[in-house]
């Protein structure tokens, strides 16, 4: 495994739409561990192929409670609301808050093609939706609620 450079707000990878992750390889775990290793050594929670300067639709989720890896990521279902504080590792030390759904469930493959589906609510929803936003170029600043 080894530490992978976080790309930063300004680098145009960031609003770009990812395509689909076609190959489940050796390749690909070592770019998922690489990403799980790099966001543990950066204190956060979560981290999008994107912000490793790769357009391909996977990411890694840690809220505390194990690692998650999803790829190619689609939320099929959104419940409720939440506000609250967020930032990303792609925009060091800013923070804003942002209104997102209070429980989703995602659909997504493993590492190894296999279909999964997790539901999610509180922090770890809000992280879902974070990520799989970075898939599609959006990032959280785009969402800020103005106060």
């Amino acid at each position: 495994m080894a530490l992978r450079n976080i790309v930063k707000i300004g680098d145009e990878v960031l609003r770009k739409k990812c395509r689909t992750q076609l190959t489940f390889d050796e390749k690909l775990h070592t770019i998922l561990d690489d990403m799980a290793e790099t966001m543990y050594a950066a204190e956060g929670v979560g981290l999008a192929a994107p912000q490793v300067g790769i357009l391909r639709r996977f990411c890694v989720v840690d809220v505390g409670d194990g690692l998650i890896e999803l790829v190619n990521p689609v939320i099929v279902k959104r419940e409720g609301y939440q506000i609250g504080d967020e930032g990303c590792l792609s925009l060091p030390g800013e923070y804003g808050k942002v209104k997102r759904p209070y429980s989703v469930t995602v659909r997504a493959q493993d590492r190894n093609g296999n279909n999964i589906e997790i539901s999610a609510e509180g922090f770890k929803a809000k992280a879902f939706c974070h990520e799989i936003d970075h898939l599609d170029g959006i990032l959280y600043i785009d969402k800020v609620i103005k106060e």
